[in-house]
């Protein structure tokens, strides 16, 4: 096996001033014996250089014969397939090697697609949404016959989902196709890795790929940032702006720094608020996906040619695009999980044996304790988060789709297939067949409708897509991305600003002023899919809300903020002020434990209030909430409403609540569970993800869009029908298996419940408890717009503590 490069490729090495790294050595060897390859380097160790070398050096000394695709890359932006194919080019052209870059994406033109298919690159860089559209055309056989390399980069960021359940699928297609094809993943954070090596590997085996681990690399430099305003740090809230002067402070001090948030309407608000402070004028640009395509490419070219000293970014900025050399990154707002805070460390300092600098920028007192177990967990190299799930029966749906838009297949054949892909591994002949049923024809309550019938049987058992005009229309729709229904913003002279959420758009009404891309615009009407405005004046305008989840705190940094919590040793790190809080609770009741739960009861204005430290995530605490008011219902408690965030739920009744330990019975998952959350809003926006990601909804028609309200009425009755006459339907399964996973989070309900069996420690309290006051602010905080009820919050904090703090 090789140990040393070619000519060619030591001298480009030795004019740059680089070294080949042991583990880029190793991946060349690996692929010479034709192994498939998982690499976890970290960033700066030139992970991507690592999986683009063996084919680089293939092809330099083995020019493979044209037309010919020697190797696909596969990541899961558009904007990074182009960003390394810009520099694999450059890599190319000093070595003057005779190898063609090219990318296909949704955004290679009509005549780029052409020339591709004249004339194919030996390089392919694409994402899974257009890996899976070339599969699904008849010549796919004969443009990937001679695929050598599989290279997928960002493995962490696709196991798991639904995008990388159809790059798995896809991956397997390629394997039939090309049988010697082998595969490498690269990534800087893998928490999982056996997880990993068998979501890789062709058969779905972690045996099957050799693992290459990078060593070295300096340790990141992580600290917390806190507030200026004398150091005062909010009860309650998600937002930071507290700490905005402290953080134009940080971005004077440096070149570049990535400021990242937790959501795009947060990325608004902290603009906004940073510009407000900007006395130096620094120049800082926003980042997100809800802005227009021209205006993000603005600022990742202004990143790029250095013009910005800061940018404020949601996970749009997430992944390993070289846009500048950045040197320090911002997490404002808890980071909620350890692998997502390592990815974002990453974009610092994009040097293997140089510290990233990052700093944490808590936006209340208990994401000061999250932000520094997050920091403990990054330097134990701790890192969290849950291994992939099984691949879902929707996407699964549309790679049949696919498949029988390539050619005829035979249902046998194609379920081998698919079993070989790690997330269908082990999937069920019934589940196979339910989704093949429900494709061909929509299934027992659907298949008297011609429109569901998109196959046909042959005498031979084959399958087939009906007609070209059934294949079009699918083409139009592949994806697995669903977005929330956005309407587009403009000007009365017709230019686009952006996108909000249509409920937040519906709550607008004439004279409203909203904040998007960091400027003030005023509501003027909604007309379809469009939101008309002009420029605003006032001075409290409301920040666009965007749907789709909060990022749930990982179970695992959730348990080091338990044990944090339970260990007044471990206080010491803290603000004093967080100290001094965490102190009077243990004073004036108990604190949480690493394995129980803490229950506490108190009166509070002619309320009786249940107040839960069960650390599960928001998602899990609203599931948990909706069981639980049952519960008291049934008690005879007269419960009136329940409001959770990260840490805790509360709910408030009109007698008090007593059997606590009855209350969090196991067995309570089982009260109307399913029936209260089929009728649940939550269940049906995922029905309707899984209707349009399966094809019974189609978002785009030749011709035409179908409208955003129109996409969920139908959903909305075909979600009744199918529960009526058909409650088994292989969509409504997959529609309640992708609740437990994400919505609901049944699993982590049903993993706290056992945890917590004979650990129930119940207080009763005089009066409300220090460690209560936040989630206590909680309610009605829904309808404060932007931050125009700040002083309202901490005055009712300040009311709230002072009645804590006089407890005996």
């Amino acid at each position: 096996m090789r140990e040393t490069l070619p000519p060619v490729f030591r001298t480009w090495f030795t004019r740059r001033g680089w070294h080949i790294h042991p583990h880029q050595l190793a991946m060349i060897a690996a692929a010479q014996r034709k192994e498939s390859t998982l690499l976890i380097a970290p960033t700066g160790g030139g992970k991507t250089l690592a999986g683009f070398l063996p084919t680089l050096i293939d092809l330099a000394e083995n020019p493979a014969p044209p037309p010919e695709i020697h190797t696909l890359y596969v990541s899961p932006l558009k904007a990074l397939s182009t960003n390394i194919a810009q520099s694999l080019s450059r890599t190319v052209a000093e070595m003057e090697l005779p190898i063609r870059i090219g990318t296909r994406t949704g955004d290679t033109s009509a005549t780029q697609r052409k020339h591709q298919k004249k004339n194919p690159p030996h390089f392919l860089l694409t994402t899974p949404e257009s890996l899976s559209l070339l599969l699904s055309y008849p010549n796919a056989a004969e443009t990937f016959a001679s695929l050598r390399a599989l290279i997928i980069d960002e493995v962490h960021a696709l196991a798991g989902t639904r995008r990388g359940d159809q790059l798995a699928l896809c991956a397997s297609r390629l394997n039939t196709l090309a049988p010697s094809l082998r595969r490498s993943g690269l990534s800087a954070t893998v928490t999982h890795p056996d997880a990993i090596a068998a979501w890789i590997s062709p058969t779905g085996d972690a045996a099957d790929i050799r693992r290459i681990t990078a060593r070295g690399g300096a340790e990141p430099d992580v600290s917390l940032l806190l507030p200026d305003r004398n150091g005062y740090l909010p009860w309650s809230g998600h937002m930071g702006l507290g700490t905005t002067t402290a953080i134009l402070t940080e971005i004077a001090r440096t070149k570049l720094t990535i400021v990242f948030v937790n959501s795009r309407a947060q990325a608004e608000l902290l603009f906004q608020e940073l510009w407000k402070h900007n006395t130096d004028t620094l120049p800082i640009g926003l980042h997100h996906g809800s802005l227009g395509t021209e205006q993000r490419q603005r600022v990742e070219q202004a990143m790029a040619e250095g013009q910005l000293r800061a940018v404020v970014a949601t996970s749009s900025l997430d992944l390993g695009i070289d846009w500048g050399d950045v040197e320090q990154i911002i997490q404002v707002g808890a980071p909620r999980e350890v692998t997502r805070l390592v990815q974002r460390i990453g974009r610092a300092n994009h040097r293997m044996n140089e510290p990233s600098r990052a700093l944490l920028a808590p936006a209340s007192r208990f994401e000061v304790l999250e932000c520094e177990a997050a920091r403990e967990a990054v330097a134990a190299h701790d890192l969290d988060g849950p291994p992939p799930r099984p691949g879902t029966l929707d996407v699964l749906a549309q790679h049949i789709m696919a498949t029988a838009c390539n050619g005829p297949f035979l249902p046998d054949a194609l379920c081998n297939e698919v079993r070989n892909a790690a997330p269908y591994h082990a999937l069920s002949r019934k589940d196979f067949d339910d989704v093949v049923s429900f494709v061909e024809d929509g299934g027992y309550a659907l298949k008297a409708y011609d429109r569901h019938r998109r196959l046909f049987r042959d005498s031979l058992g084959q399958l087939w897509a009906r007609n070209e005009q059934i294949m079009k229309q699918f083409r139009m729709n592949i994806g697995t991305i669903v977005d929330t229904p956005m309407l587009r913003v403009k000007t009365r002279r017709g230019k686009q600003i952006g996108e909000i959420d249509e409920y937040f758009a519906s709550t607008l009404v004439p004279g409203d002023t909203f904040l998007l891309a960091g400027e003030l615009f005023q509501f003027i009407s909604m007309q379809d899919t469009t939101v008309q405005v002009a420029k605003g004046s006032a001075k409290e305008p409301r920040i666009p809300v965007y749907g789709g989840n909060r990022l749930s705190i990982s179970t695992g940094l959730a348990a080091r903020v338990r044990a944090m919590l339970h260990n007044p040793d471990a206080w010491h790190t803290l603000p004093q002020s967080v100290q001094n809080w965490l102190d009077m609770q243990r004073r004036r009741s108990r604190l949480p434990g690493p394995d129980n739960l803490l229950v506490e009861t108190f009166p509070h204005r002619n309320r009786w209030y249940l107040v839960a430290y069960c650390f599960e995530g928001r998602n899990a605490h609203q599931t948990l909430g909706m069981l639980l008011t049952k519960r008291l219902e049934h008690a005879g408690t007269g419960p009136l409403g329940f409001v959770a965030n990260d840490y805790m739920l509360a709910c408030w009744s009109v007698r008090e609540p007593t059997d606590i330990n009855t209350l969090f019975d196991e067995n309570m998952l089982g009260d109307d569970l399913t029936d209260r959350i089929a009728n649940s809003a939550m269940l049906r926006r995922t029905f309707r993800d899984v209707a349009i990601i399966s094809g019974l909804i189609e978002r785009n028609h030749p011709g035409r869009e179908k409208s955003r309200r129109q996409m969920t009425i139908s959903s909305d009755l075909l979600y009744d029908v199918l529960r009526k006459h058909d409650p088994d339907h292989v969509l409504l399964r997959a529609t309640r298996a992708e609740a437990a996973h994400g919505l609901t989070d049944l699993d982590r309900i049903t993993a706290m419940l056992k945890r917590i069996k004979g650990q129930i420690d119940h207080v009763r309290l005089p009066r409300i408890s220090p460690l209560s006051v936040p989630v206590m602010l909680e309610q009605g905080r829904e309808k404060i717009k932007g931050g125009e009820g700040e002083e309202q919050l901490l005055a009712e904090a300040d009311a709230l503590f002072t009645e804590a703090e006089s407890g005996s």
